[in-house]
C-alpha cells in the first residue's frame, strides 16, 4: 500500500471500503442449498395469525382455514413409510400407505391478496422440523435441480414432508416439463405439496387468476391439488410513494463508503460477473451485504442477462437488502421488446422489486 502523504490522509471508512459483488464466486455445498430451502427472511415472522383476512373477501378466511387443517394434517409420518431418508435419500423409507385426498394445495389469486404470505405460513405451522419441509420460488427449484441434477434432487426432497413453491412459472414450457416431472416424483414418494403460480402472458384478465393455466400445465398432477381461490385487492398498490430518481455516482459512491457492509459495483461489470456464477449461488452471493449500490446503471443487453437480473433481485429482495443506484431509473432497465414477450412477468417483478429497494435505500444517501 503507498505511503504517500495522500494515501495517508484516508479516514479509516474509506480505507476500509465497500465490498463487491464482483469480487465475490461463492461455492455453495449441495446441502446448503437444500439447507436454504426455507421461507424467506421477509417472511420470516409471518404466520396464520398475522393474516389479516379483508372482511369483505370472505375466500381470504376460508383459506386460512382450510390451510390450518392442511398443515394439521401433514403433522403424522411421512406418507410414504418413516421419516427423513437423510440428503441424497439414502437409507430406505418403509412402505405405507398414502393419506386419503389431495395431497397438495394451490393458492389461486391476483396480485397482492397475501398468496406468498399464507404459503409461509404453512410453511411454519406444519408440525415438522425444518429439515424435513422445503420452500422456495419456482426459479430456486430449477436452479437446485441444475446445480444437483434432477435424479438428485429427486432422492434429495424425497423425505421432505412438504415442498411449497411460490410463483410457479408458466411461462418456460421446458421448465414446466422439469419441475411437473420432478414433483410426479416426489408425489410418489409421499411429499405434500403447495404452489402459487403467475399467470400465461396475453391472457384475459392478467394478473388475477390462473388456476385453468397452472392445473393445464401441470397435467397428471392436477387431482393431487385443491384449489383455493382468494379474491382482495392488491394491498401494495395502496399509497405506495413514486420511485425516487437515480442518484449521481458520486452519491452512490459516498453512501457506499459511509455505509458498513455495502457493496459498490459498476452495473455493467455487475452483469458480466453474474454469468461466471451459478444463479443457485445469488443469494450466497449477498450475504452479509446492508446495502448494494451500483453506478452507470443502464439497459440490460440481452434476455440471459436480463434473467439473471431476475434472479438477483429476487434473492435482494427476500433479503430486505436496499438498492442505491445512479444512471437510468429501473423502469427502463429492459426494452420494450423484453417486456412484450414471454418473460414480461419476470421483467415486471424484477423492476417492482428493485424499485422497493431504492425507496429503501433513500436513507442512505442522506449519509452521501
Amino acid at each position: 500500500m503507498s505511503s504517500s502523504p495522500a494515501a495517508s490522509e484516508v479516514s479509516p471508512i474509506a480505507d476500509a471500503g465497500p465490498l463487491s459483488l464482483c469480487a465475490r464466486a461463492p461455492h455453495v455445498p449441495a446441502d446448503r442449498l437444500v439447507a436454504e430451502m426455507v421461507p424467506p427472511p421477509r417472511f420470516d415472522s409471518v404466520r396464520f395469525a398475522t393474516y389479516l383476512p379483508d372482511p369483505n373477501q370472505p375466500s381470504q378466511t376460508e383459506a386460512v382455514r382450510v390451510l390450518e387443517g392442511f398443515a394439521a394434517g401433514l403433522g403424522g409420518a411421512h406418507a410414504a413409510g418413516g421419516g427423513r431418508r437423510g440428503f441424497l435419500g439414502l437409507g430406505k423409507a418403509r412402505a405405507a400407505k398414502a393419506p386419503a385426498g389431495p395431497r397438495g394445495v394451490y393458492l389461486d389469486g391476483g396480485y397482492g391478496v397475501g398468496k406468498t404470505h399464507l404459503l409461509a405460513s404453512l410453511w411454519h405451522a406444519t408440525p415438522a422440523e425444518p429439515a424435513l419441509k422445503a420452500f422456495g420460488t419456482f426459479v430456486e427449484l430449477t436452479n437446485l435441480v441444475g446445480a444437483l441434477g434432477f435424479q438428485q434432487t429427486v432422492a434429495t426432497l424425497s423425505g421432505h414432508r412438504l415442498l411449497c413453491i411460490d410463483e410457479f412459472e408458466l411461462d418456460d414450457p421446458g421448465d414446466t416439463v422439469l419441475v411437473s416431472s420432478l414433483l410426479a416424483r416426489l408425489v410418489e414418494a409421499g411429499v405434500a405439496l403447495a404452489a402459487t403460480s403467475n399467470t400465461l402472458p396475453g391472457k384475459l384478465g392478467e394478473g388475477r387468476f390462473a388456476a385453468v393455466d397452472f392445473l393445464r400445465e401441470i397435467q397428471g398432477l392436477s387431482a393431487h391439488f385443491r384449489t383455493l381461490r382468494i379474491d382482495g385487492e392488491d394491498y401494495r398498490h395502496r399509497g405506495l410513494p413514486e420511485a425516487p430518481a437515480p442518484y449521481s455516482d458520486e452519491q452512490v459512491t459516498k453512501a457506499a463508503y459511509a455505509t458498513p457492509g455495502a457493496s459498490l459495483d459498476d452495473f455493467p461489470h455487475l452483469l458480466d460477473h453474474l454469468a461466471k456464477v451459478h444463479p443457485s449461488r445469488y443469494g450466497a452471493l449477498t450475504d452479509g451485504l446492508t446495502a448494494v449500490c451500483l453506478t452507470d446503471v443502464r439497459p440490460v443487453p440481452d434476455q440471459s442477462t436480463a434473467l439473471r437480473l431476475v434472479v438477483l433481485a429476487d434473492r435482494l429482495y427476500d433479503r430486505e437488502v436496499p438498492v442505491l443506484a445512479s444512471g437510468l431509473p429501473f423502469d427502463r432497465l429492459f426494452s420494450e421488446e423484453m417486456l412484450n414477450g414471454g418473460y414480461r412477468k419476470k421483467y415486471f417483478r424484477a423492476i417492482s422489486r428493485l424499485t422497493a429497494l431504492a425507496r429503501d435505500a433513500k436513507g442512505l444517501a442522506s449519509r452521501a
